[in-house]
């Protein structure tokens, strides 16, 4: 399946001021520029918040840290700030944690591809994570039903092949993700997925 190409006019401004900016507008940071995102699809919305419920009861119930979701902002370095769909941010870095943003990076990064950000979680995000050594990155395609786990060694990503199906988290102390879960439709019911994985 092809994806469309978008051209988007960005806006120029200090990291500063792009701390002031609209924070209702989902957005990044890229050397200097403002990259406003596309409005999200609703199954991309319905993935995130799927994800977004087991994991953050799933880190609190364990207090292995925090999750944060889109818009909230990561600065990876000097000259570039994302806004991953979902982050998890261990204990051991909570002093990363900013009022307003996220002051270096996640331990896991979780991006759900939409039709405009394809190249751009794909290559461009790909490269920036692991430059910045965030040691996990979930890559999900609701529409392609595809997902990838890339683990952080040596300084690269090398994805883990799931031959059963199951996606067994390196910093997510015993946390497991059947990836058929991400293609059922409707979702699997919440609770039923934290009775499976002994939360409830």
């Amino acid at each position: 399946m092809a994806y469309p190409q978008t051209d988007v006019q960005t806006l120029q401004m200090s990291f500063e001021d792009f701390l002031k900016y609209d924070e209702h507008t989902c957005a990044e940071w890229i050397n200097g520029e403002v990259i406003p995102m596309s409005p999200a699809s609703d199954r991309h919305q319905n993935v995130s918040g799927f994800l977004e419920s087991i994991l953050r009861i799933y880190v609190e119930s364990k207090n292995l840290g925090l999750i944060r979701s889109a818009p909230f902002l990561m600065r990876l370095n000097k000259n570039k700030a994302r806004e991953p769909d979902l982050l998890f941010l261990s204990n051991a870095h909570q002093d990363r944690l900013l009022p307003t943003y996220l002051d270096g990076v996640a331990d896991l990064v979780i991006e759900i591809i939409s039709p405009e950000s394809i190249g751009r979680v794909r290559n461009d995000k790909f490269s920036e994570y692991e430059q910045a050594g965030i040691l996990e990155y979930w890559l999900i395609d609701p529409i392609r039903k595809q997902a990838a786990f890339y683990q952080l060694e040596n300084s690269h990503y090398h994805i883990i092949d799931i031959h059963d199906g199951v996606y067994h988290s390196k910093v997510l102390t015993d946390f497991q993700l059947k990836e058929s879960w991400l293609w059922q439709d409707p979702l699997p019911n919440v609770l039923d997925i934290l009775k499976h994985l002994n939360i409830l």
